[in-house]
């Protein structure tokens, strides 16, 4: 973003093509709000070191309202990263978040596992549906592989 109007440009261009846009570990380093009104985004990802406390620190609860708030009200999906406990889950649901990722559902896992993971399960609906995967997109992961 050290070329800020270009760069806003470029993304711009690339939303037309269809390629959605996030922004990763919302509300720690760069994350500025005066971005949001000006980036094409489609998602906020919020960084782990909100939701590793959110159980047990109101602070964190405070700030992860707020994003999530902020963001559907930018019309913007809300992921929610780290998610490592069925109470962070449980709170995370209760907001409204879109999606999750964490050790809840899985450690990280090479590509190729990932494929057959999603390949012996895309029959059943349910759990695609518990992990947030779009059907196009995990068609698209499959057609790839």
């Amino acid at each position: 973003m050290q070329q800020g109007d270009a760069a806003i440009a470029m993304l711009h261009a690339l939303k037309e093509m269809g390629v959605a846009l996030t922004i990763d570990d919302f509300g720690t380093g760069y994350s500025s709000l005066s971005y949001l009104r000006r980036l094409p985004l489609d998602r906020l990802k919020i960084d782990r070191a909100f939701i590793r406390d959110v159980a047990t620190s109101r602070d964190d609860v405070a700030i992860v309202r707020a994003i999530v708030s902020l963001a559907h009200n930018l019309h913007l999906k809300v992921i929610a990263e780290g998610v490592e406990t069925p109470e962070q889950l449980a709170f995370l649901h209760e907001l409204g978040c879109d999606q999750y990722q964490g050790y809840h559902f899985s450690a990280p896992v090479p590509n190729n596992v990932f494929v057959s993971l999603v390949r012996e399960h895309q029959a059943d609906a349910a759990v695609a549906r518990a992990a947030n995967l779009e059907d196009t997109w995990v068609k698209r992961i499959l057609r790839n592989a």
